[in-house]
């Protein structure tokens, strides 16, 4: 996916899950942050970010945060990102453990949750729950980075999904180069690691994808290696 114009800047520091302050052309500038999760070792005072200017008239912010710096890896941030990205990815046969479809649709209802794409292919059915990734340690990309009592529901009905015949997966989008393998998050998040262990035993796909980023483009690139235990 591609962004419009992009401007560099400093990060300064956050003032709560949305906005920011950074120092752009030597001034301080509020922006809008594009993803509400804790980030903490990405928003470091003094990162180099870079900021979509956005397009429409009366925002409170002029700019959002949509990528920055962690030593020399970028790593893109925008939470809409992934779930884009995934299906230009499907749309085109690129997630490999899926292949070609004949049908998709975004943000589709089932049971009590909202799945991020729907599929048919002949006459499989099937969901893809879009989870991105920002979170990294020595090559390692891991999620959640805080508790998620909604990512926990998603698998639980993922496998009530599987179990009714449809095809299921959970696509992990991480949004990076430079990473070995996938694990999930035990430390932070036990609840959620039991669950996708779950899903895995009851056959819902467990499939991880890094991203090619540049400076206002990414897009969804390779497969990683999936460690569940």
């Amino acid at each position: 996916m591609q962004y419009g114009t992009m401007r560099e800047a400093r990060f300064l520091r956050r003032i709560n899950r949305f906005t920011a302050f950074v120092e752009l052309d030597g001034q301080e500038e509020m922006v809008h942050v594009k993803n509400t999760g804790r980030c903490k070792e990405l928003l470091i005072k003094g990162a180099k970010v870079f900021l979509e200017e956005a397009d429409k008239e009366g925002r409170k912010t002029k700019y959002s945060l949509i990528a920055v710096y962690k030593g020399n890896v970028l790593v893109n941030m925008d939470s809409q990102a992934p779930n884009q990205m995934a299906a230009e990815a499907l749309a085109e046969g690129k997630i490999a453990e899926i292949g070609s479809v004949d049908f998709l649709k975004r943000e589709v209802k089932y049971g009590n949750s909202r799945f991020d794409l729907y599929y048919q292919q002949g006459e499989k059915k099937g969901f893809i729950e879009v989870k991105g990734i920002t979170l990294e340690e020595d090559g390692i990309a891991m999620f959640p980075d805080a508790p998620t009592e909604r990512g926990t529901k998603h698998l639980r009905e993922l496998i009530r999904a599987k179990e009714e015949g449809y095809e299921s997966a959970v696509l992990f989008v991480i949004q990076m180069k430079g990473i070995t393998e996938f694990r999930p998050n035990e430390e932070r998040d036990r609840k959620f690691t039991e669950a996708l262990r779950d899903a895995a035993a009851a056959g819902v796909k467990i499939l991880a994808y890094d991203c090619g980023v540049e400076i206002g483009k990414v897009w969804m690139e390779e497969r990683v290696p999936v460690h569940l235990v």
